[in-house]
């Protein structure tokens, strides 16, 4: 039933989130630093600099507004992906590839809805301590450098919240401007949704003895984890992109881009064509455990079982 898949893909997000919140952070930061002024050297060497400087809970810095939107941006994506390889199945028999890619592209169209403005907000939070360390570095640098003993002092960081960039994108440029980068959204998650799912739901099949059974648990675990990797790896050059365009504030020296060419352009020219790979190991880690842990909590069927507790109407 629709509400069984809405909750059993809030579940997963949910799960799935909480584990690799971490990594996803890291995997921001490395794509938004440019050459110049550069933080991190890796992935571990971030997460190690981010405990250091801003405390173990530094590294959820935007897990809040994730957590909350996930929910129904999981719930979408696997629910529209079900319901349109449904409509695009005739009479029962197994779809073509080309009719499972268009499945996923229906799916990655619709979550964009509630994916803009969660990614758009998240990544001002994950980026705020990569901003706010180089500013006290660069003071630091520059007290170190001047002879004089009134150099200015380290730059001390205010903390902003969701909701408070929220008012702010809504009072100065409407809804429009918590959907900033909606174009290179769908650039990265479309062209996910069409990898992921037919090669989640052949690997799967793999592991089906009978095909009106479901596969085992660890089966849908380690399909998820391999579409997932192996799709998430595909796009993350859409994901550099979106990432530097949705970020409002900037670095020192750092570029600003008008759009998704201007963007891919200055990239190519001033970082080299590696740079569209920055963070694509830390998205890999992210993206493999959440979708094998989705695709288990939504084939398990968690839902399912709390729907049947519930009181049911008398005739």
């Amino acid at each position: 039933s629709l509400p069984a898949k809405l909750i059993n893909g809030g579940i997963a997000g949910l799960i799935g989130v909480t584990c690799v919140f971490p990594i996803d952070l890291a995997k921001t930061r490395l794509q938004n630093q440019q050459n110049g002024q550069r933080m991190y050297t890796s992935l571990s060497d971030c997460l190690i600099k981010t405990i250091r400087s801003e405390g173990y809970f530094g590294m959820y810095r935007g897990a809040a507004v994730n957590l909350t939107l996930v929910t129904p941006e999981k719930a979408i994506k696997l629910a529209a992906n079900d319901f349109f390889r449904h409509h695009l199945s005739k009479d029962g028999k197994k779809l073509t590839l080309l009719r499972e890619m268009l499945a996923g592209c229906g799916a990655g169209t619709c979550q964009v809805i509630v994916t803009t403005p969660m990614e758009m907000l998240k990544i001002q939070l994950q980026d705020a301590g990569r901003i706010a360390a180089q500013k006290k570095l660069m003071a630091a640098q520059a007290q170190l450098s001047s002879s004089s003993p009134a150099a200015a002092e380290p730059a001390v960081e205010t903390r902003t919240t969701a909701t408070q960039i929220t008012r702010e994108l809504l009072r100065s440029k409407g809804i429009a401007g918590l959907y900033k980068g909606l174009g290179a959204t769908l650039l990265r998650d479309v062209p996910f949704s069409i990898v992921y799912f037919p090669l989640f739901a052949n690997l799967n099949k793999l592991g089906q003895k009978d095909p009106n059974v479901k596969a085992p648990f660890y089966v849908s675990f380690l399909s998820g984890c391999v579409a997932g990797s192996t799709a998430a790896v595909a796009v993350n050059p859409c994901d550099v992109i979106k990432t530097r365009l949705q970020s409002l504030q900037r670095g020192v020296n750092e570029d600003t881009y008008s759009g998704i060419l201007d963007c891919t352009k200055k990239i190519w020219q001033r970082e080299g064509p590696t740079a569209f790979f920055k963070g694509a190991y830390c998205r890999a880690l992210v993206i493999a455990p959440l979708f094998g842990i989705a695709q288990v909590v939504y084939f398990v069927g968690i839902a399912e079982f709390l729907l049947d507790m519930l009181p049911k109407r008398r005739a």
